[in-house]
């Protein structure tokens, strides 16, 4: 990659709207857009300047090795030098009228960004534009015949990486923050974005470090009485590393939820309340409810956000004996369904007395995590439904397996409790929800986990009495995944994927 290109883009994403922004990075970034501007006022850096977009009369002969800065201004104005009060040199584009043979296109707003206080460190002007996909367009066009480059997908947020403003945990956060589908989501790739999780790895990485240096010191000085580090304090020093690293890596489970979502199973016998209990969920109609068993054919699916997390909820056809081919199938996916999901409900219809089919289900359910929903309580009035209510109860060696709810979907009795022990087990029992800078990331938790297995090498290498030429290099190899979260020492093949997954314009 060129970093001293002026490259181009729309920033904004494809189709009509309102507004439009062209986003153009680079040393040559305000000589290309002068041409086609006409401003109120000069354009300085961090403010923003009503013009015109026009088509230009013709184009400027300029050199390679012409610097923007160097542009002569004719009567009708154009880039000019502007030294700041900390002394950098900038360029401004200054006001002027519109020649008579240039033609209005658009009334736009246009926002310069002086290096080094960009995004990308570069020269940044961005023009808005209204939302017209044929005038975005021109932009672009007009800026590439003065000699702008299109940009790659994540060209933008690759040169701030490359060029020293964030490193590449921010950078992967700035994606996750533009795919985010919940405000939470877009919190903690927020919080990834300032630094959460380079700032929980630093202070490891500085211990690391501290212990090579000091079996560093210990081999290169061995002549002048440096004394050796003695295994037991080796071995500390790697537990000490250890800790944190697991609790890292442990984070994964819920970061995992809290980036890719849950699936939710509901599951059950026919007519328990099934599509009734996932409609209260998704609290609208989505599901077709009757009175007749086995109304639910097919897997019916809403995605819904539980606290900022989404959920995607299954609901899925009563599971019995078949009375036909299409209710066979319907039952077959189902129970794929069950065995798919990170999480599953079994409804039981808590007026009725627990039968064989309910047990089962709640045995099968047991393998993965599960809550059992004792559906229809606005039933138990009844002398029937209390003694319903008292068949449902587990047997001794099922008790404990998996938490209770009982809810009604008529009154919305229980719901409440429901998402709460649904949120419960999202976050599990180590309270991750309350961290920051918990691993979002697939690529990150293998690294940090190769991280943890050349450390667990260079404990069994401490008991083996290996020469601490050889313990270092484990050590080196625990270091080295651990630059590669942050981009210190990642691959260009590793950078190349990471970004060709951004938009073009970011």
């Amino acid at each position: 990659m060129n970093l001293d290109d002026t490259i181009v883009a729309i920033a904004t994403p494809t189709g009509r709207g309102g507004v439009g922004i062209v986003r153009l990075a680079g040393p040559q970034a305000c000589a290309i857009a002068e041409p086609m501007l006409r401003l109120k006022h000069a354009l300085d850096p961090g403010r923003a300047v009503v013009g015109e977009l026009v088509e230009p009369e013709g184009s400027i002969d300029r050199s390679q090795n012409e610097s923007p800065a160097r542009v002569e201004t004719a009567a009708r104005g154009g880039a000019t030098e502007r030294r700041s009060a900390e002394g950098t040199t900038t360029a401004t584009i200054s006001p002027r009228t519109r020649a008579p043979r240039e033609q209005r296109i658009d009334e736009v707003v246009v926002t310069y960004f002086a290096k080094p206080h960009s995004y990308t460190t570069d020269d940044i002007v961005e023009i808005s534009a209204h939302g017209s996909p044929v005038v975005l367009r021109h932009i672009v066009e007009l800026s590439i015949d003065r000699g702008a480059r299109l940009a790659e997908p994540g060209e933008f947020t690759m040169r701030a990486f490359l060029q020293g403003r964030i490193d590449l945990t921010q950078a992967e956060a700035v994606r996750d923050l533009i795919d985010s589908q919940t405000l939470y989501q877009a919190k903690v790739a927020a919080q990834q974005l300032d630094g959460a999780l380079s700032q929980r790895l630093q202070p490891i990485k500085q211990k690391l470090v501290e212990l090579i240096a000091l079996l560093e010191a210990g081999i290169d000085f061995a002549e002048d009485d440096v004394s050796v580090t003695p295994d037991a304090a080796i071995l500390e020093h790697i537990a000490a590393l250890r800790t944190p690293l697991e609790q890292l890596a442990a984070s994964f489970a819920y970061g995992k939820i809290v980036y890719q979502g849950l699936t939710l199973a509901i599951v059950g016998r026919p007519n328990v309340g099934k599509s009734s209990l996932f409609n209260r969920l998704v609290e609208r109609e989505r599901a077709i409810v009757t009175a007749t068993p086995g109304t639910t054919r097919d897997l019916v699916s809403e995605t819904v956000g539980l606290d900022g997390i989404p959920v995607k909820l299954v609901d899925t056809a009563g599971i019995r004996r078949a009375l036909d081919e299409a209710e066979s199938i319907g039952i077959r996916k189902s129970m794929e369904a069950l065995a798919d999901a990170d999480l599953v409900l079994v409804v039981l219809d808590g007026s009725q007395p627990a039968s064989a089919e309910d047990d089962e289900l709640i045995n099968q359910a047991a393998q993965r995590s599960s809550i059992v929903v004792e559906n229809k309580s606005d039933l138990l009035a009844s002398p029937k439904g209390v003694m319903g209510a008292m068949l449902t109860q587990p047997p001794k060696e099922q008790r404990g397996r998996a938490p209770r709810i009982r809810t009604s979907t008529v009154t919305a009795e229980g719901i409440a409790e429901l998402r709460a022990e649904i949120l419960r087990h999202i976050a599990g029992e180590s309270g991750a929800a309350e961290e920051t800078g918990f691993l979002t990331n697939v690529r990150h938790q293998g690294l940090v986990r190769d991280s943890l297995s050349a450390l667990e090498t260079a404990r069994i290498a401490v008991a083996n009495r290996v020469p601490h030429e050889m313990l270092l290099l484990d050590l080196y190899n625990a270091l080295g995944p651990l630059d590669a979260i942050t981009g210190a020492t990642t691959k260009d093949d590793i950078l190349n994927l990471i970004f060709s997954t951004f938009c073009i314009g970011k």
